[in-house]
């Protein structure tokens, strides 16, 4: 029996997460992201499928398994939306006003 392929979560080459790439190729997200503003019902839809996840993943998880990917969620989270402010920032105008 083969083991199933695991999708890797880093970029070996570059110790860096992969998840930011994987998660621009979710049909949700591409769709969402397509008029360039997310609404409500896209909001309210992407939440539904992480609550549908962590009530099927949960429960699977040992404590001390539960922690270690309680930590990961929080650590990527915030990873996240750092990269964006970021990435916000970094594309914003560099000019200053001078009334």
């Amino acid at each position: 029996m083969s083991e199933k392929h695991r999708t890797p979560w880093l970029d070996d080459a570059a110790d860096a997460p992969l998840i930011n790439e994987y998660a621009e190729k979710l049909s949700g997200f591409m769709e969402a992201m397509a008029d360039g503003k997310i609404e409500k019902r896209e909001l309210d839809e992407q939440e539904g499928r992480v609550v549908a996840l962590m009530k099927r993943i949960e429960p699977e998880l040992s404590t001390e398994l539960h922690e270690q990917v309680t930590r990961l969620l929080c650590e990527l989270t915030a990873y996240n939306v750092m990269h964006t402010l970021h990435g916000l920032m970094e594309a914003a105008p560099r000019t200053r006003f001078r009334g």
